[in-house]
């Protein structure tokens, strides 16, 4: 039994571990936990996911950061998503049983004692970055899910195709009241990184977005330290799939 886990950002793959992997390409940490480095964005996700089945992987799990929809989330809180919503708005399922031992799991491990709130419901997909309050508020009117993303649903499509087990494993790094930068779209490029130089130039005719950004890295680095304990309880998590 190999876990293939898709993980979009560099930031975030480093909640799991200190090596460096190439984007595009996967790295086993052990014989049996595989990690493909994928880039943002549905098609960068497919993409990762199939690498992963095509090492061996039987059984998927999408990692990393997830925009609050819900008031009732904030920055750092883990969200274990029950279902999935894609962006034409149809319904998806995850695995329930393994869903069901890897919440007891982190239940047992006192996750509300190590700082974070758990938080299971709907996820949706969102093919573009969603940037203001009023649209992630917009969005949870419309589809009641607490969170989103742009890759779970695209992991979980590979995952059905397969008939293999899926998770979803997301902690909350933007609170639905947060505008994000603008500088964050500005320096976005069509594969969903952020440029660097970009970044910078528009910081420098922009110094008004500074304030933003240190409050969105601040919340980013709440997700971190929530995914890095998360984590420390993997291997329980893949001992407990029913599927083995």
């Amino acid at each position: 039994m190999i876990t293939g886990i898709v993980v979009a950002l560099p930031q975030e793959i480093s909640t799991l571990t200190a090596r460096k992997v190439v984007k595009g390409q996967c790295v086993f940490l052990t014989d049996t936990l595989a990690l493909a480095y994928s880039g943002a964005g549905a098609s960068n996700a497919e993409a990762a996911a199939q690498l992963l089945i095509a090492q061996g992987a039987t059984q998927l799990i999408s990692w990393g950061c997830a925009g609050a929809l819900s008031a009732n989330l904030t920055s750092g809180d883990l969200v274990l998503a029950d279902e999935l919503i894609d962006a034409d708005g149809a319904m998806m399922t995850i695995d329930r049983e393994w869903h069901r031992r890897v919440r007891t799991v982190l239940e047992k491990a006192g996750c509300q004692s190590s700082g974070f709130a758990l938080r299971c419901g709907s996820l949706l997909e969102s093919k573009t970055l969603v940037a203001t309050s009023h649209d992630k508020q917009q969005l949870h009117q419309q589809s009641n899910a607490i969170a989103l993303d742009m890759e779970s649903v695209a992991v979980a499509k590979v995952a059905h195709a397969h008939a293999l087990p899926f998770l979803v494993i997301r902690a909350i790094a933007d609170p639905v009241t947060m505008d994000l930068p603008q500088a964050v779209s500005h320096a976005l490029n069509e594969q969903g990184d952020v440029q660097l130089g970009k970044l910078l130039i528009f910081l420098l005719t922009h110094p008004s977005e500074l304030k933003g950004l240190i409050t969105l890295g601040q919340h980013f680095n709440a997700a971190k330290r929530t995914l890095k304990l998360v984590a420390n309880q993997l291997e329980h998590f893949l001992a407990s799939n029913p599927h083995d």
